[in-house]
């Protein structure tokens, strides 16, 4: 086996400093190196005691367009482009220290996380990686959203997203298909940033939330198009969904093998088919025991 076949950590130290989109707070991300077997575990490192919030589909608490984790009082919001740098680097463990609840929505991409994590450099541990292969086919729908899952094409992870806002939304129809891999999440993927209608943004600023947020931190589409700011990719909100989806898989603890197409979908489905992916995959895994 290969180095990708056993977990990984960071060699050292580092970190990411923003504010949160939702709260308006300053706040600083530290990664830190871990040991094997540890997941991704988040420490609120500005309450006593420093709670830990492991990084758990068991811990999800739901909350409109974000992924929250909670653990008794300790609570961490917006995770998933955190999560999703880590997985779609090959980071299996780490210990993710932060100073407020919310993650830093930085410029709206998993870029900056990805940078970090890129200079501090990846070790190889001693441990095999935890793997879950899917044997079966699987649809799962609610709300005109779906996820169609089948059995992979040896061991690779194929993920394609269709976005489809109707006919009359100022974002396109778009649809994108990755296999999924370290370069392929860093040239393809990590770039893609938030993206929201303007009428989602008026109602978030009505309620007092995003109001430190600009058309230069993420893209806000108005009735006749992106405002204030230009595409990286002209199907840049589809990678994103794309995006978010790596960030909610990787909840499940380990690595989900397997052909995975969405419509539509969001962070609750997501979180759905996770549960799902962890039942009918149950003793299914490659070469190893799963914990």
């Amino acid at each position: 086996m290969d180095g990708s076949e056993y977990q990984r950590t960071i060699a050292r130290p580092a970190s990411v400093a923003g504010f949160g989109y939702w709260s308006g707070r300053d706040v600083r991300v530290e990664f830190r190196p871990a040991l094997p077997g540890t997941g991704i575990v988040f420490v609120r490192g500005d309450l006593p005691g420093c709670p830990r919030v492991e990084a758990s589909i068991a811990n999800r608490l739901e909350q409109p367009r974000r992924t929250t984790l909670q653990s008794g009082e300790a609570r961490v919001e917006m995770v998933e482009h955190v999560m999703a740098s880590l997985s779609g680097l090959g980071v299996d463990n780490c210990e993710v220290w932060v100073d407020q609840p919310e993650m830093p929505g930085c410029d709206g991409s998993c870029l900056p996380f990805v940078h970090a994590l890129e200079e501090a450099g990846l070790a190889t541990q001693s441990v095999p990686r935890r793997r879950r292969v899917v044997r079966q086919r699987l649809r799962l729908a609610e709300d005109g959203a779906w996820f169609e899952v089948a059995p992979p094409e040896g061991n690779q992870v194929e993920l394609t997203y269709h976005l489809d806002y109707g006919p009359h939304s100022p974002i396109n129809r778009q649809t994108v298909r990755v296999r999924l891999s370290p370069p392929t999440f860093r040239f393809h993927l990590a770039p893609a940033r938030t993206f929201l209608l303007k009428e989602e943004a008026d109602w978030m600023l009505a309620q007092g939330l995003g109001t430190r947020a600009t058309p230069q931190d993420l893209l806000i589409f108005a009735e006749h198009g992106l405002l204030d700011n230009e595409l990286r990719f002209p199907d840049e909100c589809a990678r994103h969904k794309l995006t978010d989806l790596v960030g909610d898989l990787a909840l499940a603890g380990c690595q989900l093998v397997a052909r995975i197409t969405a419509y539509r979908t969001g962070h609750k489905l997501n979180a759905r088919l996770v549960g799902r992916l962890l039942e009918i995959t149950e003793g299914e895994c490659m070469r190893r025991r799963c914990a």
